[in-house]
């Protein structure tokens, strides 16, 4: 620790005899955390900030967020802008089917930051990147209801209401920010894109499924819900219920004009991207059974949701893959691609 606060200090001093300021990657990250903490402002709704430790991995920050509408901490972990000091838009990452909380800590589960390069990727860029941690199975949804096993569920609010002012305040955010989202997420970042869509300008969905209220879709929501043992009366109601309808943004696409769109899938056929099978049979059975039938479905999906944005003349960029399974790798190459859209909205 000590040799790289050392380094540090002297980088910061060669900086200075050359005339140069001292970039933010100088600062440790544990003065990013406090000075973060201590900037940030509540939310209108009174959610705050409770705490802000540099655990890393690198430069990560897990900020604790306490939500008023779901009455509990929410853990955040944040990579700050290359400048944490100067303005910066924000890039909201959400995870998949168990909110890259598969573990009791989120750095040895499934997620954006442990499965895909975005922690190198994005290091340099002047972007605050935002990954929620929790929100297994809830479709990051407001509930209609408690649900005895999931508890308390209002993440959209969480996340266009309560988040979003925090995170400006505590990184100097522009209020100009991007979402995309993987697999279970890809249906929630166009939910909260058509309730903030001043703020969310630009989404990204992957291998998911948009439309989520006719039967194929109540199926799919079902199943998931079902499998984190949640109840999905509980989310929108018994099948037929309005709620489903309100809550599928597929039905609601023409309040995603002005919004910027980027989609991908595969279409279950295996690709050069899995998830690091190296030989093991039964991670490529995985892979081709499980992953593949996914693709499989959210290729369909996706041309769905194509048609219909064509038919309403909004414009999209749609990456219908000729191969690739439901996986971190092809994700990973999907925010890459995305990022050269997001890039101008957030650093500009």
């Amino acid at each position: 620790m000590l040799g790289s606060m050392v380094r540090r200090a002297l980088f910061a001093v060669l900086l200075a005899v050359a005339g140069l300021p001292a970039v933010a990657g100088a600062q440790a990250p544990d003065t990013v955390a406090a000075r973060a903490l201590a900037a940030a402002v509540a939310a209108p709704d009174g959610s705050h900030a409770i705490g802000a430790t540099a655990t890393g991995p690198g430069r990560v920050i897990d900020l604790t967020v306490y939500s008023t509408a779901m009455g509990r901490p929410i853990t955040v972990a944040v990579l700050p802008a290359a400048d944490p000091g100067a303005p910066a838009g924000a890039l909201y990452l959400l995870n998949g089917v168990d909110g890259g909380a598969g573990t009791a800590d989120w750095r040895t589960g499934g997620n954006w930051f442990t499965r895909t390069d975005v922690l190198e990727f994005l290091d340099g860029a002047q972007a605050t990147v935002v990954m929620p941690i929790g929100g297994g199975g809830t479709f990051y949804a407001d509930w209609q209801a408690e649900d005895p096993v999931l508890g308390k569920q209002r993440w959209l609010t969480f996340l266009t209401v309560e988040l979003p002012p925090i995170i400006d305040t505590a990184f100097h955010g522009t209020g100009r920010d991007a979402v995309a989202g993987v697999s279970m997420a890809s249906s929630a970042v166009f939910r909260m894109a058509q309730e903030a869509p001043r703020r969310f300008g630009l989404v990204g969905s992957f291998s998911g499924c948009v439309r989520t209220s006719d039967p194929a879709g109540q199926a799919m929501v079902s199943a998931i819900v079902t499998a984190r043992q949640g109840n999905p009366v509980n989310l929108w109601g018994a099948p037929g219920d309005p709620g489903w309808a309100a809550n599928d943004p597929y039905l609601h696409a023409d309040r995603l004009r002005g919004v910027r769109v980027y989609v991908s899938t595969g279409n279950g056929l295996p690709g050069p991207l899995g998830p690091g099978i190296g030989g093991d049979p039964m991670k490529l059975a995985d892979q081709l059974l499980i992953g593949g039938v996914l693709d499989g479905i959210t290729g369909q999906c996706t041309r769905l949701l194509r048609d219909r944005l064509a038919a309403l003349s909004i414009p999209a960029t749609f990456d219908l893959r000729p191969a690739g399974t439901h996986s971190w790798g092809y994700w990973q190459q999907d925010l890459h691609a995305f990022w050269d859209q997001a890039a101008p909205i957030l650093t500009g």
